[in-house]
């Protein structure tokens, strides 16, 4: 490829040869998903008559609006942790602690949808105390 060179060692190796696409799909496709969810979480809660607990348990209690929500927790999460695993992979340059940041990541990513997930199902499933 080149002749020893340091720009010859690297030539051929930049984003547009080696760059991980799927990655940068994504974090477009987790975006787009937190728009349109907050967009409809936004509209939902403008039409609701008033915002005391009765009424958003009434609201999050209905199929749509639950599905939204959780498809929102999902996808918040999951854009958070593609962006801090950007963050990792750029400034951690230790392997192991690189691979502790990263496991860390995720499960603390896996936990908050989770937790996330279950409280929704639980309001939608009539848990209201």
């Amino acid at each position: 490829m080149g002749n020893g060179t340091s720009i010859g060692r690297v030539r051929g190796l930049g984003a547009a040869r080696g760059g991980v696409v799927h990655h940068w799909l994504l974090q477009r496709f987790t975006s787009i998903g937190n728009l349109l969810t907050v967009l409809f979480l936004a509209v939902s809660l403008v039409l609701l008559p008033d915002y005391n607990y009765a009424t958003m348990v009434e609201w999050i209690a209905r199929p749509v609006p639950a599905l939204a929500m959780i498809l929102l927790v999902i996808t918040t999460f999951w854009h958070a942790r593609l962006g801090l695993q950007v963050l990792v992979e750029d400034y951690v340059h230790e392997h192991g602690n690189k691979f502790a940041c990263i496991a860390a990541l995720n499960l603390a990513a896996c936990a908050g949808i989770a937790f996330g997930v279950f409280c929704i199902v639980r309001l939608a499933l009539g848990a209201h105390a």
